[in-house]
């Protein structure tokens, strides 16, 4: 038996007799490895995440440039429209107070002096919360008044089973629960020499409810209404968005598209004032109208104080 030679392909070669043009026990050179195509689809995926990254950092970056100076009144502003809602309630039933009263009484069974007393606390709670919330005075009691107003509502209007009902207000309870956790990273800035990680907590896990519940407002108007392509594009992109908002991944940026958003949906599609003033449909619409207003509200406080701690973006910076 003939012995078998190997040899070291990066040894010098030696002469090898040739038969018939083909080497008998010749040097065979090692296949050339190639990548595979799967590293090649990695690299194209780490590529365009990259790329990705990198537009939403520029995006982010011209969004600080142009808000720099309206940014000391966003605040503000933000909280305004979050309680814009329970003023404008206010507003109404108190010049619509004998229909307020003929309702309760006829459709929802309110005996006489109970529907008065159920309209005056409305009116107090929620003319004493917005001022409240706006003045930054006392602002966990104001938040907590205004979410029993929308209980209290939704109970004694018998709308809390009603899907768009209770989608807007739990967005609205999202724009509450933001003014919350603005008013406890205050209070940690007041006592800073002091332990306050129970606060920090808490302002965590409000500041991840309010940014969960901000969304179901856009996840109402994705399953109501008929279909186009327009509305199959803007449900596409929105709930994009919402995600990022939910999960705090790019969030200012998120909040900023759904303000923009938002705000554009609401002018064209609640337009209250083009609507004759007899019409039943003008009070839905301007309730409608209003209430998006506090939801925007509400996005525009977390595009000022970030997601909080229990968020991608946060998680990324500590990494």
């Amino acid at each position: 038996m003939s012995q078998r030679i190997h040899l070291n392909p990066n040894a010098a070669r030696q002469q090898q007799p040739m038969m018939g043009g083909v080497g008998g026990g010749g040097y065979q050179p090692d296949p050339i490895s190639r990548p595979s195509p799967s590293s090649y689809s990695q690299g194209g995926d780490e590529n365009l995440l990259g790329q990705v990254q990198a537009w939403s950092s520029k995006i982010e970056d011209l969004i600080e440039a142009y808000t720099q100076p309206i940014r000391p009144y966003v605040p503000a502003m933000a909280r305004f429209l979050i309680v814009v809602t329970f003023l404008e309630d206010a507003l109404r039933i108190m010049t619509q107070w004998s229909d307020q009263l003929w309702y309760l009484q006829k459709h929802r069974h309110f005996p006489w002096g109970l529907s008065h007393l159920f309209l005056l606390i409305n009116v107090v709670a929620m003319l004493a919360g917005s001022f409240g919330v706006i003045g930054k005075k006392f602002p966990d009691y104001s938040v907590f008044c205004l979410l029993g107003v929308v209980v209290a509502q939704g109970l004694g209007y018998g709308l809390l089973f009603d899907l768009s009902f209770f989608l807007r207000n739990l967005s609205v309870i999202g724009g509450l629960l933001m003014v919350l956790s603005d008013s406890l990273q205050n209070k940690k800035k007041l006592f800073a020499g002091l332990p306050s990680l129970s606060e920090t907590d808490r302002r965590k896990y409000f500041q991840l409810a309010g940014r969960i519940l901000l969304i179901f407002l856009f996840i109402g108007f994705i399953f109501q209404g008929n279909w186009s392509l327009a509305r199959v594009i803007v449900s596409v992109v929105g709930l994009g968005a919402c995600i990022m908002v939910a999960v705090g991944f790019k969030a200012k940026w998120s909040a900023s598209f759904l303000v923009a958003l938002l705000s554009i949906f609401n002018v064209f599609i609640n337009n209250w004032w083009s609507v004759h003033s007899a019409h039943p449909q003008r009070d839905f619409l301007k309730y409608d109208f209003f209430q998006t207003l506090s939801i925007v509200g509400g996005l525009l406080l977390l595009v000022n104080i970030g997601p909080g701690g229990i968020s991608v973006d946060e998680k990324k910076k500590v990494s």
